[in-house]
């Protein structure tokens, strides 16, 4: 089999954060979602949200054949989704609930959401098996295993929501996780009119170079 081939059925991982200006990206959707640390901002994402960003947020979403989420999220979201009916997320519930759901914990939790299976401790092993079975994987949120998915370059694109608020405190998006790496836009910056900008990137090959900007030729 050739490159070119074993290319075309390696699945894409996908991690889809919202996070404000500084970075931070606990706890976007409401107070109880992760008051981890004596949070105060919980909910910080919902007065800044709006229809045009939901659209995007949906059309981001065709084609997701499998969700890789932390014990967290996956907790929030098994809450949910199941009571949920298609309406304006533009099918997102029959979706969540009829995708499988592979789930990242240090714990063996009773995983009740149709579905759900839990990941091998071994993260690269893991991941790469959920390549093989799948072609569009989507990280959301889960901000812990995000960290591990950033350290390990497990993952092909980042969609980063970056919302116009700084909050100075909680957990930020590149906390401690990230490595070195190149990143190329796909897409051209999509604005809502409350200024929420969504930036679509790649992974890029090699790591970052530095040059010296007082060289003039």
């Amino acid at each position: 089999m050739t490159d070119e081939r074993l290319e075309d059925i390696v699945g894409t991982i996908h991690i889809d954060l919202f996070a404000t200006l500084d970075l931070v990206g606990q706890a976007p959707g409401g107070p109880d979602e992760d008051p981890e640390g004596g949070f105060p901002f919980g909910g910080w994402q919902a007065p800044l949200f709006e229809q045009t960003g939901g659209e995007q947020v949906a059309a981001g979403m065709r084609g997701l054949d499998a969700l890789l989420l932390g014990r967290k999220t996956y907790d929030i979201f098994a809450g949910y989704w199941p009571h949920q009916e298609d309406g304006p997320d533009g099918g997102i519930a029959s979706l969540f609930n009829s995708v499988p759901k592979y789930v990242a914990s240090h714990s063996k939790p009773d995983l009740d959401w149709a579905g759900s299976s839990l990941l091998g401790p071994d993260l690269v092993t893991a991941v790469n098996e959920i390549r093989d079975r799948h072609q569009n994987v989507h990280v959301i949120g889960s901000l812990n295993l995000v960290q591990s998915l950033l350290r390990d370059r497990l993952f092909d694109r980042l969609n980063l929501w970056l919302h116009p608020v700084v909050l100075g405190t909680g957990k930020k998006v590149f906390d401690g996780g990230a490595v070195p790496a190149n990143l190329t836009l796909v897409e051209p910056p999509f604005t809502t009119p409350k200024g929420s900008v969504l930036l679509r990137y790649a992974l890029a090959e090699g790591a970052p170079t530095t040059g010296d900007m007082t060289t003039r030729s």
